[in-house]
């Protein structure tokens, strides 16, 4: 009976093992597959048939192996499918994802090129511009961590703005590289189809877009102030460049769970000993500042959190500062 049961456990294990390569190889076919659609779709169709018959024969003694051994090969072309997919910086890009940043590092002194500052009109209505700026990192002053809602409280998009002394901020933001007439799937973003970037922006343009002109959906904004030592946030803000400046000669590629806005700001809090530990709450990127919160990271003014999220709402600041040049000390005004 116990061997009955040790089969039976063995068999309901690779069939769930069958299944799931099932459905991730019709999904890789779907999405990485030949450009035609009737081809696609033929393999895509192909390949379920053969993960639903694969299924079926593990539970016949006979046709057992020769089913798993044809279902193996089957895997083995998606695993070379798989490995063919390259990253590449040479896509026709979406005007606001097309510039690549790039850091010049010059002892304390950092000079950072293509800066986007966008002048909005609408979300879609803008007239590109950038610049370029050097900072000193004896200079640094604070590091923000900064959340736009647009789907309920456990999606965000996240990221991060050094402060510098005389209210001088630089965001950047860790974002998809969609090519024009994309949009973000996030399906999608699981199969080596989008390119990361590293937005470096003015927070002009990267919060006044989300606050002021982004309107289907709308989203909140929520601007909050790291608790770390200033030399931590130092380290931080060149591994940012660093990481920068590598994708400009090796693309990486966007994932929806191991790559994304989110999990890349951990991963480059590694330079720091002691960062937070993984948590669901960096993967369910809404609840980060909670977490932030919880683990000693933000400072509170010793406010509870719901106290807190409520003054590190910026929208209604930001949309009264609009254009003004000192955007960022305005949002902060009353929030610190």
């Amino acid at each position: 009976m116990f061997n009955r049961f040790v089969k039976g456990v063995g068999l309901t294990a690779l069939a769930l093992l069958i299944a799931a390569i099932g459905v991730w190889g019709a999904l890789l076919l779907e999405y990485a597959g030949p450009r035609s659609d009737r081809l696609r779709n033929a393999l895509v169709i192909g390949f379920a048939l053969a993960a639903a018959a694969s299924l079926i024969a593990i539970f016949f003694r006979r046709w057992r192996w020769p089913a798993i051994g044809v279902y193996a090969v089957l895997c083995s072309g998606l695993a070379v499918l798989w490995s063919s997919l390259a990253p590449t910086n040479d896509r026709d890009w979406q005007t606001g994802l097309a510039v690549l940043a790039h850091a010049t590092i010059d002892g304390d002194k950092v000079t950072i090129d293509n800066i986007r500052n966008f002048d909005y009109r609408s979300e879609t209505d803008y007239t590109p511009a950038y610049y370029d700026k050097t900072f000193d990192l004896r200079e640094l002053r604070s590091l923000d961590i900064v959340t736009s809602y647009w789907a309920g409280p456990a999606i965000a998009h996240v990221f991060v703005s050094f402060g510098f002394a005389g209210d001088d901020y630089l965001a950047i933001s860790i974002e998809v590289r969609k090519p024009k007439g994309e949009g973000y799937s996030t399906l999608k973003g699981f199969f080596r189809q989008y390119e990361l970037i590293y937005v470096v922006a003015d927070e002009r343009d990267l919060i006044r877009l989300r606050t002021n002109y982004r309107r289907d959906p709308p989203e909140d904004v929520y601007v909050y102030r790291v608790k770390a030592p200033i030399e931590a946030e130092r380290r931080l803000f060149l591994e940012y460049m660093r990481r920068m400046n590598a994708l400009r000669t090796q693309p990486e590629f966007y994932n929806t769970l191991t790559t994304n806005c989110t999990t890349s700001i951990w991963m480059n809090t590694h330079v720091n000993a002691g960062r937070v530990p993984l948590s669901w709450k960096v993967l369910v990127s809404g609840y980060v500042p909670e977490y932030l919160y919880e683990q000693g990271r933000l400072e509170t003014l010793g406010l509870s959190f719901p106290e807190l999220q409520e003054r590190a709402h910026v929208n209604s600041r930001a949309q009264a500062a609009d254009k003004a040049a000192d955007f960022s000390r305005r949002i902060r005004a009353g929030g610190e």
